[in-house]
């Protein structure tokens, strides 16, 4: 394993332990890492309204946007599951609006196991609106 999985799969792990997951008891955290190496970490929150409920991708992403980072060099998401946890639908779209095609989204499982994907690979062909809609 390389250092930059370390580094996220520990955030994730940190994130995972708040998540909030009351309905489904499916606790996820994910944590990404911009090109300048920081670090931003969610965990799941559901609510009652359950389409109100956001991912822990996606609560990662807005608090990197939160804090003025606009572009993800790599992204990790990881549920209490035995099986490696690809990103819903709506993150993906998400994640590609930050990534390059190219980035690297690790897909792990509760034990620290993982299988790698690209963004591009997880969403060949993304809606854009901007053709650098991930630049500042």
């Amino acid at each position: 394993m390389n250092e930059e999985f370390e580094q996220l799969f520990a955030a994730a792990q940190a994130a995972q332990k708040n998540s909030y997951a009351p309905y489904s008891r499916f606790f996820v955290g994910s944590a990404l890492i911009t090109p300048e190496g920081k670090i931003f970490s969610g965990c799941n929150v559901e609510n009652a309204s359950y389409g109100l409920t956001i991912c822990a991708e996606r609560n990662a992403i807005f608090q990197m946007i939160a804090a003025g980072e606009r572009e993800i060099k790599s992204l990790l998401v990881m549920g209490s599951t035995d099986r490696f946890l690809p990103p819903c639908g709506s993150c993906r779209q998400v994640i590609a609006e930050f990534a390059d095609p190219g980035a690297t989204i690790y897909l792990c499982n509760q034990e620290g196991k993982f299988e790698i994907a690209t963004v591009g690979e997880l969403l060949p062909r993304h809606f854009k609106l901007l053709e650098n809609s991930n630049k500042k």
